[in-house]
């Protein structure tokens, strides 16, 4: 963190604190907080303007919760982490975040407000500067921290009265004192309202949007589409809420203040109109921290057509496997792109062209490839140190769902033909009583296999060990192992499909193992982590949910 933003918070919230102080009598400060003590509370500070808003809890009780879990050795540095961050962030020694800060600040809201119009006065570049369109403005944020210890404010605030290398300027705006506080150059302005709330942003004109709302211009939390989302997501021992009221309009003004960002295209709006808006939550319970996110959709203008997924195809890997996506009805997401590509002249000729650098080898890219995909399908990871898999260490297989068995095995019979023209030996082998094909390389065995794993189920595997344990049923399947129960037995159901990663095994895989060797912090903190695992679901045409889990080893630490 550089120096000049480390220190953004410590003499804003001080100086701010100091005014409010001033004026209080110490009675005052012993007597309860009014106001909300909730993001409500925080976001009837916060103009109807913003784009976007993250509630932050500093309920101890919550974050607590995270210590049950970390192996010692990551325990130990987390705690260095937060040690080094507070000699950082309190540089001088006096000043200490567990002593000084905690005892008062309470939840933290911040929210993202339009970019300011840059001016080309503002840029001060010389005319004729090339590249003028990679400046990029910083963002426009307002902060909102609840007081909730007046008193322990207060003491704060004369501790920080003396602090040299820090530069402090009174003004007044419809009767609230804002506090210009500059450190190295660079203001942060602040102002407390209400004796409640520190409102502190790095630009003034956000500080005096805020007072505006105080003195009643409208809100984030009566803002339209921002009241029914400011609930929240329901996460155990929550720490933090996001909110945005309208997805497409805060993509088009972010979009629109950043000069590096063309103007979207109709279709490309269109298509962010599609969410109206979004809200998530993060908490953390016995698994580990959890995500779960709610999108609400235009049901004239989501043309996706989802359905749930049986799930019954994750029996079909072995309990080897430590990566795997699943779903379901590719066919039906290929029809959508197809329609969607009618509006992006780029994207529909592309598709033509694949289109006719297939039909050179008899193959249909729609009817061939995709149109039989109508089913449950799964990409999973498998370990695997033999033949052309040896120097990566892990192989692939597809598996697929289908009604359509003949298409399918004529696809798969035009892909044997093409290999046959490369000079690559296809032969026929059996696999745990399945009749397997293989596509060979001398001395190195199989490349790819294919087969039929039941009337309805067929497989194509990257590599002869992989074939290998999809073929013999006589292997535990995934859905039975500990840990794939442990990351995914917690998420919600029915949903569309999982992704899925097992984090020990993943670190076993020799190229993963030769990417992290290098950093033992990254081992040490991967080491705490026992998988992760997302899903969503759609309840209705309205409605999209998103949930992730981090699941994390617990602390075994004595």
């Amino acid at each position: 963190m550089p120096e000049s933003k480390s220190k953004f918070l410590i003499p804003a919230v001080g100086a701010a604190v100091v005014i409010a102080g001033s004026i209080a009598a110490y009675t005052y400060f012993k007597a309860p907080s009014g106001g909300s003590s909730d993001a409500i509370g925080s976001a009837k500070l916060v103009p109807s303007t913003a784009l976007m808003a993250t509630y932050i809890t500093t309920d101890p009780q919550a974050w607590a919760k995270l210590q049950q879990f970390g192996t010692p050795e990551a325990q130990k540095l987390v705690a260095k982490n937060l040690e080094d961050f507070n000699k950082q962030m309190f540089s001088d020694g006096n000043v200490s975040y567990e002593k000084d800060i905690k005892p008062w600040a309470g939840g933290v809201m911040i929210a993202v407000l339009p970019p300011n119009p840059v001016k080309p006065a503002q840029l001060n570049v010389p005319s004729g500067t090339p590249n003028i369109t990679n400046l990029q403005q910083e963002p426009n944020i307002l902060i909102v921290v609840e007081i909730k210890d007046k008193l322990s404010a207060l003491n704060f605030a004369n501790k920080l009265k003396s602090q040299k290398g820090v530069k402090f300027q009174e003004s007044d705006y419809q009767g609230q004192k804002i506090i210009e506080t500059t450190e190295n150059g660079k203001p942060t302005y602040s102002v407390v309202l209400n004796n409640n709330h520190l409102v502190l942003a790095p630009k003034k004109q956000a500080v005096e949007k805020a007072i505006d709302t105080f003195k009643g211009q409208s809100s984030f939390a009566s803002k339209e589409g921002a009241s029914s989302i400011l609930k929240g997501v329901d996460v155990k021992n929550s720490l933090a809420q996001i909110y945005i009221p309208d997805y497409a309009g805060m993509v088009q003004q972010l979009a629109a203040g950043n000069p590096q960002v063309k103007q979207l295209p109709p279709q490309a709006l269109a298509q962010l109109k599609q969410i109206k808006s979004v809200m998530a939550g993060v908490g953390v319970d016995n698994g580990g921290v959890r995500v779960k996110a709610i999108a609400n959709l235009d049901p004239q203008l989501n043309k996706f057509q989802y359905q749930s997924s049986p799930g019954n195809i994750v029996g079909q890997f072995p309990t080897g496997t430590f990566a795997l996506i699943s779903g379901n009805g590719i066919s039906r997401g290929w029809e959508t792109l197809v329609e969607e590509s009618k509006n992006y002249p780029e994207m529909k000729q592309g598709l033509e062209q694949v289109r006719g650098q297939l039909k050179f080898v008899n193959i249909d890219l729609d009817k061939d490839i995709f149109g039989w995909m109508n089913g449950e399908f799964a990409f999973g990871a498998i370990p695997s140190n033999q033949g052309v898999l040896a120097n990566v260490g892990f192989g692939g297989a597809l598996v697929f769902d289908t009604s359509d068995r003949k298409t399918a095995e004529a696809t798969l019979t035009k892909l044997d033909t093409l290999a046959k023209t490369q000079q690559i030996n296809v032969a026929n082998t059996n696999i745990g009583g399945k009749d397997v094909t293989e596509w060979q390389i001398p001395r190195q065995g199989a490349l790819l296999s294919h087969g039929w794993l039941d009337q309805d189920t067929v497989f194509v595997a990257l590599g002869g060990p992989v074939a290998e344990a999809i073929g013999d049923r006589n292997n535990p399947s995934l859905d039975n192992s500990d840990t794939f129960k442990a990351v995914t037995g917690s998420l919600q159901k029915p949903n569309g499909g999982y992704f899925y990663l097992d984090m020990d095994k993943t670190q076993t895989v020799p190229l993963i193992k030769s990417l992290i060797s290098s950093d033992a912090n990254t081992i040490t903190m991967l080491g705490s982590i026992r998988g992760l695992a997302f899903t969503a679901t759609s309840p209705d045409k309205s409605t999209s949910e998103l949930e992730m889990l981090l699941a994390l080893k617990p602390n075994t630490a004595k």
